[in-house]
């Protein structure tokens, strides 16, 4: 989806939205109760939310710590710059086993990444991978001691200003 032509979103779009988010096995009928329109309305919303590409999948929550993935690690990736190398080394970045998240920033960094394991020869095994990418000059590792909060939830995080710039076409 192009992000400078956002789908039109009303209040109706933001209360499913943070139910399906919630619980995406959401009965339609118990939604449409909650919300106290029809099931053929919610339906019809939840298909439009998903052919814009507002809904991009349903999937499960799975806890990493039931895994043994209790070890997260935040590497700082700085890399020789040359064309192309945002979009080469993001997807080898991307690629290795662990890695949950990748981000190309600018400042004193190129790249952050987050990753998950479960002992430390997981994690030296992974930054060893990330130091043999073809570019990159440097890392830098932080371990994280304790997750404070860990919720990906789009809608859940949003404040009401947020809310409200969606709705209102703003943001």
């Amino acid at each position: 989806m192009d992000h400078n032509d956002r789908p039109d979103i009303d209040e109706t779009d933001v209360a499913i939205l943070k139910r399906v988010e919630r619980d995406a096995d959401v009965n339609l009928a118990d939604l449409a109760a909650e919300l106290e329109l029809s099931k053929s309305a919610v339906h019809y919303r939840l298909t439009k939310l998903k052919d814009e590409d507002v809904i991009t999948s349903i999937s499960a929550d799975v806890d990493p710590l039931a895994l043994g993935l209790e070890m997260v690690v935040i590497t700082e990736v700085s890399v020789a710059h040359e064309s192309g190398y945002a979009d080469e080394i993001g997807h080898a970045l991307a690629e290795i086993d662990g890695v949950f998240q990748v981000y190309y920033t600018m400042g004193d960094v190129d790249f952050i990444v987050h990753s998950r394991v479960q002992n430390r020869e997981q994690m030296n095994d992974l930054i060893d991978e990330i130091v043999t990418i073809d570019g990159v000059n440097e890392t830098a590792s932080t371990f994280v001691m304790k997750e404070l909060q860990t919720n990906p939830k789009t809608v859940a995080n949003m404040s009401t200003e947020m809310i409200e710039n969606v709705v209102d076409g703003t943001e």
